[in-house]
């Protein structure tokens, strides 16, 4: 080690690297965005937001938290909101990863098959709840013809019941795809070593997806779950489009009722305090899926 070493790196130490310093004003940037617009958002949740003659704040206190922690359909909305993130990832995940392993045991045509896949992921979620909208349709929707031939003739929408299943199922056409996408580039690292060592052990198919293959990609696995399941806990386009929270607020999740409270009835220090402990349950998911990333030694 030459005596110019220790120097440059108690250099390294006291300041910032040539690409830190290129990557500062940009950090800097993203800290303003960030930052700012979260301490409006606190202050606005303890506040009474008046709007008439220029926006201005009274302080309140705990008032909106208390208000927030003590509605009870603000609860019932917080279990629909459980029921609509269980319902989507379980059934993604168990769609996506068959789909997956299908799509993986195909040797020839598999980057059409894995375009048409992929298609309903690059339709825009507004798109989505129109499309789903118009097929449920009890007097000309393809779907509802469908489910008259079979015998049931309520409206899809219109039962609270079948409205949140219909929601549901709009999600789970979309964004299955991308579970497919992720599960299928986890298959294709796994070690064909193994599953020979398997085969040759006397494992079948389903032993060998058991014991190598869902071991191996797990940690794949727990990635796409962690993506999915934030963007699920404040997903509002495809139910504002079909139902708005209807029918009896059957389909009414934190994010319509956050919206509903902030510009319907101009609530919005209310709104804060529901978009804030949105906020906390989405850092609350991500970093349970990162210890346990972090247990299987991923991260």
């Amino acid at each position: 080690m030459t005596a110019a070493e220790p120097t440059a790196r108690a250099g390294r130490r006291r300041g910032l690297t040539f690409p830190g310093l290129l990557l500062t004003p940009g950090v800097a940037l993203l800290a303003v965005l960030s930052v700012l617009p979260f301490l409006a958002l606190v202050a606005m949740s303890l506040s009474r937001v008046r709007l008439l003659g220029g926006v201005r704040l009274e302080w309140v206190g705990l008032d909106n938290w208390v208000r927030v922690l003590t509605d009870v359909d603000m609860w019932w909305s917080w279990v629909r909101t459980g029921a609509y993130l269980v319902l989507t990832l379980g059934i993604e995940m168990v769609l996506g990863l068959a789909v997956a392993l299908a799509l993986h045991r195909v040797l020839r045509g598999r980057g059409i098959l894995l375009s048409l896949v992929l298609l309903p992921m690059f339709v825009a979620p507004v798109i989505v709840g129109l499309l789903g909208r118009y097929l449920t349709d009890s007097t000309f929707g393809l779907y509802a013809w469908f489910l008259q031939q079979l015998g049931w003739e309520g409206d899809v929408l219109g039962s609270p019941g079948t409205a949140f299943a219909a929601v549901v199922l709009m999600d789970v056409w979309e964004w299955t795809p991308l579970i497919t996408l992720i599960a299928l580039a986890g298959l294709t690292s796994v070690n064909p070593s193994l599953l020979e060592a398997a085969a040759l052990d006397g494992a079948g198919y389903w032993a060998g997806l058991r014991h190598v293959v869902l071991p191996s990609i797990s940690g794949i696995l727990l990635v796409a779950l962690l993506i999915r399941a934030m963007d699920a806990v404040r997903y509002y386009d495809i139910i504002s489009v079909t139902t708005n929270g209807g029918p009896a607020d059957a389909t009414k999740t934190i994010p319509i009722r956050l919206f509903e409270n902030a510009f319907r009835f101009f609530d919005l220090g209310y709104a804060a305090a529901i978009g804030l402990m949105m906020l906390l349950l989405t850092i609350a998911i991500a970093r349970a899926f990162v210890r346990l990333l972090g247990t299987r030694g991923i991260s």
